[in-house]
């Protein structure tokens, strides 16, 4: 049995009619850089979201850059993030001019320990940057009671967590700003690079946008240097196609993900991805922890299921953060998980006899 990662063709299929004639209209009608499909995929995402604001942008690395150097955040500040994420996160931290401060991960969900995050900060610290991991939100009480007491930003990195909530709100709703990336395998997916940003600060909306089209809202008259971030409308208005499915898609992932966590219940030497109380978990990624990783997930290749890792190397180690001379014992419980997980094949369409297989191939294994 061959299981893909991830299955975009399969999902192509079920609403290839409204792809293609999304597609064809923009063809069409030469709508191919900003215009009317951008304009109606914001719309729609905004209300979709319950926010003001939607600055639609490139990718999910400008929608942080853009948000920081927006606020103002650049040489001699701080900002504070995870020690497990894509380093889309910490880059766009270093580019903005900034210093990318690392905090280490909680021990039962993968994201940033608010419990540490007062230990990093500094007079210079501006902004703390929570990713919601693998689609699981952050403690976002505890973020924003730190960020409140210090008088810090909170720009929220949703890119794995479109519609996620923590207790019933949306994340990327608490901070200032939340950016989004709908990178093809994301859970709400293009076919190919955008992200967006939201907020409901309409001064830092105004120059998001500002910012992301060469500093002019009008052609011509460019009031700032920027840069050119913009979602194309091809994307979008396949975006716009995709977005009636999201809630649909995330409930489903959701199912998968708890049947694969029934089924490796009683899995020897298998921990299964914990739920925070009062989240909503939307499962991009469905994560476990597992010894000899590498050599299982050979195996499960070699019997046709592909998988990946997010992420082998945690950021504070990774050869681009060397100057910044970390030590492994600064971020204990991100060093003990960097060679043990691993992610499983995840995806709305994803059959419970895909995922039996699954399962056994690695009860197989570890017998």
């Amino acid at each position: 049995m061959k299981i893909p990662f991830v299955d975009l063709k399969v999902q192509y299929q079920l609403i290839k009619t409204e792809i293609d004639m999304a597609i064809q209209k923009v063809i069409d009608e030469t709508a191919f850089i900003k215009g009317k499909y951008v304009g109606q995929f914001e719309k729609e995402y905004a209300l979709s979201y319950g926010v003001k604001n939607v600055i639609s942008c490139a990718n999910g690395t400008d929608a942080i850059y853009i948000s920081l150097k927006s606020m103002g955040i650049g040489a001699g500040d701080e900002v504070i993030t995870t020690a497990l994420s894509w380093i889309s996160t910490s880059e766009s931290i270093t580019q903005a001019g900034a210093k990318a401060v690392f905090v280490d991960i909680d021990p039962d969900y993968y994201t940033i320990d608010d419990g540490k995050i007062e230990d990093k900060i500094t007079e210079r610290t501006k902004a703390i940057i929570p990713v919601h991991l693998y689609g699981q939100p952050a403690n976002m009480d505890a973020i924003m009671a730190i960020a409140k007491k210090h008088n810090l930003y909170v720009i929220e990195d949703c890119a794995q967590a479109h519609f996620a909530q923590w207790k019933g709100q949306n994340v990327g709703t608490f901070g200032i700003a939340g950016t989004f990336s709908f990178f093809p395998g994301k859970n709400l997916g293009a076919y190919g690079d955008a992200g967006a940003i939201i907020t409901d600060d309409e001064e830092l909306a105004h120059k998001c946008r500002m910012f992301a089209n060469h500093g002019a809202l009008i052609k011509h008259n460019h009031l700032i240097e920027g840069i050119n971030s913009r979602l194309d409308g091809l994307q979008a208005s396949i975006l716009s196609v995709k977005l009636k499915y999201i809630y649909e898609w995330n409930q489903k992932r959701y199912e998968n993900a708890c049947y694969y966590s029934k089924l490796l219940k009683n899995v020897k030497n298998v921990i299964a991805p914990e739920i925070r109380k009062n989240v909503k978990h939307i499962f991009h990624i469905y994560c476990i922890q597992v010894p000899d990783r590498d050599k299982l997930r050979n195996f499960l290749f070699q019997k046709g299921i592909e998988t990946q890792i997010h992420y082998p190397t945690m950021l504070p180690f990774m050869p681009a953060y060397a100057y910044l001379n970390h030590n492994i014992s600064e971020f204990p419980v991100a060093a003990s998980v960097q060679d043990k997980i691993l992610s499983l094949p995840m995806y709305p369409e994803l059959s419970k006899e895909k995922i039996q297989y699954i399962v056994e191939s690695i009860r197989e294994f570890y017998l």
